[in-house]
């Protein structure tokens, strides 16, 4: 349970760490700051992805006290052909396309630290990464919008 403890913490620390990268797109004051539904949804998805993910991490380290380990858990993931087929999907996609994904369009878009979300992903859920990316990709659009194009160079 201590390292779903250091997990869920570091978590925390690396959001909030992302918050203080990116603080001048959410600050307010500017055209555009305000959360829009999308943007709204995505944060929901967030809160629920980690929230849902964690009930269930929970109960695995509870129910393997003493196995209970990253090597365990994958191999958790794969123990029948329908498991299996859905957690190859999320590995790859987590472990491979999410990375490339927020670090390629992110630096396009003069995103701070692109890198977070991966990191964040493994510490909460792909979810959560996923999502907090696609909000924090909507609110850099707009930012830029507001800003003008020589805005994507300060935002870097």
């Amino acid at each position: 349970m201590t390292a779903l403890y250091i997990h869920f913490g570091a978590g925390i620390l690396l959001t909030a760490l992302f918050f203080y990268w990116n603080r001048q797109i959410y600050s307010s004051g500017w055209k555009g700051s305000a959360v829009t539904p999308l943007e709204g949804l995505y944060y929901l998805i967030t809160v629920c992805s980690v929230a849902v993910g964690y009930y269930f991490n929970i109960q695995y380290v509870q129910m393997y006290p003493d196995q209970a380990s990253w090597v365990h858990f994958t191999k958790l993931l794969f123990t029948n052909p329908a498991a299996s087929s859905g957690s190859q999907d999320l590995v790859c996609t987590n472990v491979l396309l999410l990375p490339l994904w927020t670090i390629i369009d992110g630096r396009r878009l003069g995103m701070r630290q692109p890198w977070v979300y991966f990191v964040l992903s493994l510490l909460t859920s792909f979810g959560f990464g996923m999502a907090l990316y696609l909000a924090a990709h909507e609110r850099q659009i707009r930012w830029l919008r507001a800003h003008g194009e020589a805005a994507r160079t300060l935002a870097a």
